[in-house]
């Protein structure tokens, strides 16, 4: 078998395991052979860079220079409740095992001097922006089922859902618990957070919009799949996927159904909105853009393999990479599409953007960086601890 077939296997391999877990026939474990591995994005504030790698750690990149500093890897505590996300051949062959340390799924977010971030381990976590020592973490004694969503930060509050069902929200300066929130299933979505309202997607099927302040239900909209997708909200509407295979828009006051359009797989990514055009990546393997009043199609652009991950915009042009590693860049005033380079690694967590660079966790302990506006492949950094 090749490098190439290999690495196709294996993203075949995660998709068939996010189908196995959305359809409740992974019961609750991996499966055997399998290990949590995580794919966190990157976010940027003040020139740094800070993402969860592979190695179960918080890791900050100066981008002007390349300096790394990394905190204290995420501890290993017991992770039942059978989620997401695994990778063939890892040591041992069970659910957190193997040397790739706890798995961070959701993207770190910066607010102030702290950064926070989401472990697999059922905990959150705040470091200080300068030298990733830990100011807090919660739940202080044992652990929540795994976190695969990450945190959002609004008005010094922490909100982040977890595999256990439950909303959950935190005081953002010290980590005390403030209020929560039970859904019907798991977690896995990304909460949105505004006009002091909590948009949160949950495996019961349902978008839940919470009061921000208290966590009191405003409304509760019903698909006939999974949510996984991070909402976007926009012009008062919510834009979201399903497991359903259809793209919906809803009333952001009262939850009313607006609009849906069908795909043919689900949708994982988190959408973008640009001049009244939603773009949705869908796992079979497309990008639609949909007028956002209506849900008419205006075209679909064809990726050639699942698209999980999040896009970005710069400019007037919308990023995307495919899971097998090849980036476009869709012109949203000719809605042209065009390749724009090829990193030979699979793609899974949302990409960032900065200064015109374009910012690519893969599973090789490596951020790749291509330039989004002529497509030059750069060096790669290194997120690996030096030995």
């Amino acid at each position: 078998m090749t490098l190439k077939q290999g690495k196709r296997r294996a993203g075949m391999i995660l998709l068939l395991v996010f189908m196995l877990i959305a359809i409740g026939l992974a019961g609750s474990g991996c499966v055997k052979g399998l290990a949590p591995i995580g794919w966190s994005g990157g976010a940027v504030s003040d020139g740094t860079l800070f993402v969860g790698s592979r190695e179960g750690r918080l890791v900050a990149i100066d981008l002007a220079d390349e300096s790394r500093q990394w905190g204290d890897p995420l501890r290993t505590t017991a992770q039942g409740g059978g989620f997401l996300g695994c990778a063939p051949g890892a040591a041992g062959g069970g659910c957190g095992a193997g040397a790739s340390g706890v798995a961070i799924y959701g993207t770190p977010v910066v607010s102030g001097e702290l950064v926070y971030i989401a472990g697999y381990n059922g905990k959150i976590y705040a470091y200080t922006t300068d030298s990733l020592a830990m100011r807090w973490v919660y739940p202080r004694e044992g652990n929540l089922e795994p976190i695969v969503g990450g945190v959002v930060i609004a008005e010094d509050m922490v909100y982040f859902g977890c595999s256990d069902g439950s909303v959950y929200t935190l005081d953002a300066t010290n980590g005390d618990p403030l209020w929560k929130f039970e859904t019907g299933d798991r977690i896995w979505s990304t909460p949105t957070v505004i006009d002091n309202t909590v948009y949160i997607g949950s495996f019961d099927k349902k978008l839940y919009a919470l009061n921000a302040t208290d966590g009191i239900k405003k409304w509760e909209f019903e698909t006939e799949g999974s949510i996984i997708t991070t909402p976007l909200v926009s012009n008062g509407i919510v834009y979201f996927g399903s497991f359903d295979r259809s793209f919906y828009a809803v009333n952001a006051a009262d939850g009313s159904l607006k609009w849906k359009f069908m795909a043919e797989n689900w949708f994982w990514a988190k959408p973008v909105i640009l001049n009244n055009t939603v773009y949705a990546g869908c796992l079979d393997g497309k990008v639609y853009a949909l007028k956002g009043d209506s849900g008419d199609k205006v075209t679909e652009f064809n990726m050639g393999s699942p698209v999980a991950s999040s896009p970005v915009i710069v400019n007037s042009s919308i990023v995307y990479t495919s899971r097998e590693g090849i980036v476009y860049v869709i012109d949203t005033g000719s809605n042209a599409l065009s390749q724009l380079a090829v990193i030979e690694e699979e793609v899974y967590g949302p990409l960032a953007i900065h200064e015109g660079i374009v910012y690519i966790h893969t599973q090789d302990l490596a951020l790749h960086r291509v330039n989004a506006i002529n497509g030059a492949v750069l060096r790669t950094v290194s997120l690996k601890v030096p030995e």
